[in-house]
């Protein structure tokens, strides 16, 4: 009697392979895992230097000096006439516009300003600006400044 070969798999190969593959896949599936749980934060750090340039961009364009004003009501703004009346001003959890309406879209982000009188590179009449934007734990800060100097074009 001739023996016949026969083509094919063992049972123990498929189990190896399987469990080779399934090795593998795993690795996979937790690479994509990690990248995916991190794909959202350059969303977020776009955000959180929109707010904080939009705020330091409003703060540099008020007067240097100081004008009585009457404190705004809850987030509003609408009332501050120069640099020095956003020294303090800070949300939590919300960002507003000027006259004090939430932004829905922006819910869970904060923002603070610090203004401090500062001498700078020889000017006298100078405040730094500090404006921190936060959401969760990631943040960031930008500083400016404002000066007292009129510039004008020979």
């Amino acid at each position: 009697m001739t023996r016949r070969s026969q083509a094919g798999f063992t049972l123990v190969e498929m189990i190896i392979a399987i469990v080779i593959l399934g090795v593998g896949l795993a690795g996979v599936a937790v690479a994509f895992s990690v990248a995916i749980g991190r794909s959202a934060d350059p969303v977020i750090n776009q955000q959180l230097l929109a707010i904080a340039e939009e705020m330091i961009e409003e703060v540099q364009l008020k007067p240097y000096a100081s004008a009585a004003n009457s404190p705004p009501a809850g987030c509003a703004r609408d009332t501050y006439n120069d640099v020095s009346d956003y020294n303090g001003y800070a949300t939590s959890g919300q960002i507003c516009t000027v006259d004090g309406v939430a932004v829905s879209v922006l819910a869970g982000y904060s923002v603070s300003v610090g203004v401090a009188t500062a001498s700078l590179s020889g000017v006298a009449a100078a405040k730094r600006i500090t404006v921190t934007a936060t959401r969760g734990s990631q943040s960031l800060t930008l500083v400016g400044w404002r000066t007292d100097f009129a510039w004008e074009p020979p």
